[in-house]
């Protein structure tokens, strides 16, 4: 018969073995995840930043499989620049092989060129110009939010006013330009440059102005001639002759911002942002509308794209592009639900496939690069940039 207290050390051997073998397996060190814009620190995005792909980059979500086709595996989101005030208009030219965008309060458009990563002012002043596109004779067009007109900068460095007024009106501050392959261009005029920060305000009594107490030119140079709010918030097509048609009501859409073609121009997506400066009535929702386009430019069969809605997160939308297979790219001003700003990518049905997360609220975004397979991401101070699987469909 065994002895009891040989039968106790036993036990207690054993329990101390099985304790020690616990906390060695605990202390094995686990594969680190890699760093996301989600965690605590955050990640550093810029060139100095830790690594953080180890087959796809971490805040590039698959919310759909088919979003796996259009991602590019091994390659990471950068941060290519920061230091403006808030960002909005990328557009590439393909043959400068440069990104251009606007720096709307900084009254400057500024130029990020592919072949050594150089960022300069590339036009200041610019009239607080907001939407910037490049036609498909490679000439730029841009929304200037100042003097409420968009124009064209011609190949020998002159400018064209393409449109300041409708029906004898002054425009509010056009925000978005699309060419068309007929040669019209196709732009928003919400009025978000109707304030301090983006442009001037309206005279003393005008919508955003009603009490007079703002001086809308403080700051201005000479010359300059304040407005009065006068139009509805409206979609207009400028035809190569020169006649500006309104093509989506304030009704239809309220304050239109950003908006696309699908890759074969048959469809029209129409983004309607928030309540702007002066607004009476309710103003936008934050929702994204879908337009078929008829072969007389009409357009018809409205119906609302997506609401923007993510995990019951308003991803806020104002910049849109399509990719060559239809897909549908959307900027994303989540406030501030950390995560949920950046990019969402949606399928021509409106379905969710996927979302780029980045750590600044995202205005706008803009294919380029020289094979049109890199997107670049303008966020409300910083540009940043990730290599895609596809390819953005039309100029600009």
């Amino acid at each position: 018969m065994l002895d009891q207290r040989v039968i106790g050390l036993s036990r207690r051997t054993l329990v101390t073995a099985l304790a020690v073998t616990a906390s060695g397996a605990a202390a094995q060190p686990r594969p680190a995840a890699p760093p996301t814009t989600i965690t605590t620190p955050p990640r550093d995005f810029g060139a100095g930043g830790a690594p953080t792909t180890y087959f796809t980059d971490p805040d590039v979500l698959t919310v759909d499989p088919a979003f796996d086709g259009l991602i590019q595996p091994n390659t990471s989101i950068q941060r290519l620049w920061t230091g403006a005030l808030w960002m909005e208009g990328p557009a590439w030219c393909a043959e400068g092989r440069y990104l251009l965008w606007s720096d709307i309060p900084n009254d400057r458009q500024m130029r990020w060129i592919e072949d050594d990563g150089h960022v300069s002012v590339f036009r200041s002043p610019s009239n607080n110009s907001n939407g910037n596109t490049f036609d498909f004779a490679g000439r730029q067009i841009s929304c200037e939010h100042l003097t409420r007109r968009v124009v064209r900068y011609e190949l020998d460095g002159s400018i064209t006013i393409l449109a300041d007024r409708f029906e004898g009106k002054r425009l509010n501050s056009p925000n978005d330009a699309v060419p068309h392959p007929d040669g019209s261009v196709w732009f928003t005029d919400p009025p978000y440059g109707g304030q301090l920060y983006e442009g001037a305000p309206d005279i003393a009594g005008g919508p955003s102005n009603a009490a007079g107490r703002l001086k809308p030119t403080l700051g201005q140079p000479g010359g300059f001639v304040a407005g009065r709010r006068e139009l509805p918030t409206n979609v207009y097509r400028l035809d190569p002759s020169g006649r500006l048609d309104l093509v989506v009501t304030e009704d239809q859409v309220p304050d239109p911002n950003g908006l696309a073609f699908s890759p074969d121009y048959k469809r029209l997506y129409v983004i309607s942002t928030g309540k702007g400066p002066g607004d009476q009535g309710a103003g936008g929702k934050g929702d994204v509308h879908a337009f078929e386009v008829g072969a007389d430019n009409r357009l018809s069969g409205q119906r609302l794209f997506t609401d923007c809605m993510v995990d019951g997160i308003k991803c806020g939308p104002d910049g849109i592009r399509c990719d060559v297979q239809g897909n549908v790219w959307i900027s994303s001003n989540a406030g501030r639900n950390v995560g949920y700003s950046g990019v969402t990518v949606w399928n021509a049905e409106g379905k969710l496939l996927g979302r780029i997360r980045i750590p600044e609220v995202v205005a706008n975004i803009a294919f380029g690069g020289p094979k049109r397979n890199r997107l670049f991401i303008a966020g409300s101070q910083s540009l940043y940039a990730v290599y895609v699987g596809t390819q953005g469909a039309a100029p600009g």
